[in-house]
């Protein structure tokens, strides 16, 4: 597929990919029930690294040590995320775990600042702001109240946030293919570390439910999912690009709502809106309203 094929594709891609997130909330509060998480994550990261080697293995002969050195790099970060996020999964809602995350949508413009120098506009400040009056929403119940979970949830936010700004960095001139199979083989190192550390290897056989779930996280919520966020973002600036991941958290809440009996607050209905406002507000700068002002100040008669 072309350069610019893919560059047109890349928002449709990531927001296909929150869709896919989205319906892992509820079945993995379930599953880390049965399974150990760091098992959980060694078998999706090393299925989805195995598959992916195999379907691009045409693209290995271009790999250089650079290649390593970022995809070891975006590995650490995804290990650190995916590790923090889903402990804090076990403490909360599945709801309030997607949310939570999404914090990560008002770091990145001040990350990549840092990083890169690249001073998020006001557009961008303006979108941050919006998401985390979503984020907050959802923690008020007459009152902040934050269990260790929602706590080791935002921690997680912060490490995507790296990852996002890592992936954004490291992409840059080479192919995000090879790096996507790498970033998952180093992530699936650490997470075979910890399984041993906390010796996690089933010792009885798994239900047929639980290797269901783990070969749908592998297959679509690792292999096709994360491949989608990492092909989106090369084309995408960093900003818009976590804005953009952010609607993770509706989506998340909506399958837990259809599937999993979560009954929305009022506040968690504004939470959706601002979400979407921000995601409007990142990706048009508003653009439309003031065509739509012009359009109808040519249409009056003179």
């Amino acid at each position: 597929m072309s350069e610019t094929v893919l560059s047109k594709l890349a928002r449709p891609l990531i927001v296909l990919a929150t869709i896919i997130w989205g319906s892992t909330f509820f079945i993995l509060k379930d599953t880390l029930d049965e399974v150990n998480l760091m098992f959980l994550l060694a078998f999706r990261f090393t299925f989805a690294a195995v598959l992916l080697a195999v379907v691009f293995w045409k693209r290995w002969k271009h790999i250089d040590r650079s290649y390593w050195l970022r995809g070891g790099v975006m590995g650490l970060f995804l290990f650190a995320a995916y590790s923090v996020q889903n402990f804090g999964l076990m403490d909360t809602t599945p709801g309030k775990n997607a949310f939570f995350t999404a914090v990560y949508c008002v770091l990145v413009p001040f990350l990549y600042w840092a990083v890169d120098r690249l001073r998020p506009d006001r557009f961008n400040l303006l979108a941050a702001v919006l998401c985390i009056a979503g984020i907050g929403l959802v923690s008020w119940d007459g009152g902040f109240s934050l269990s260790w979970g929602d706590v080791l949830t935002l921690m997680g936010g912060f490490l995507y946030a790296c990852h996002i700004v890592a992936v954004s960095k490291f992409s840059k001139g080479r192919d995000i293919f090879l790096l996507t199979v790498i970033q998952f083989g180093a992530t699936a190192l650490c997470c075979w570390v910890g399984t041993f550390l906390t010796r996690g290897i089933p010792a009885q056989g798994l239900s047929g439910q639980a290797w269901g779930v783990l070969l749908y996280l592998a297959i679509a919520a690792t292999a096709l999912a994360l491949l989608l966020q990492n092909v989106g973002q090369k084309y995408t600036d960093p900003s818009s690009a976590a804005v953009l991941l952010a609607l993770e958290a509706p989506f998340g809440v909506a399958f837990s709502v259809l599937f999993a009996g979560e009954s929305p607050t009022p506040q968690m209905y504004l939470g959706f809106f601002l979400i979407f406002l921000a995601v409007v507000c990142s990706e048009t700068k508003f653009q439309f309203l003031s065509l739509g002002k012009a359009r109808r100040s040519a249409e009056q008669p003179l």
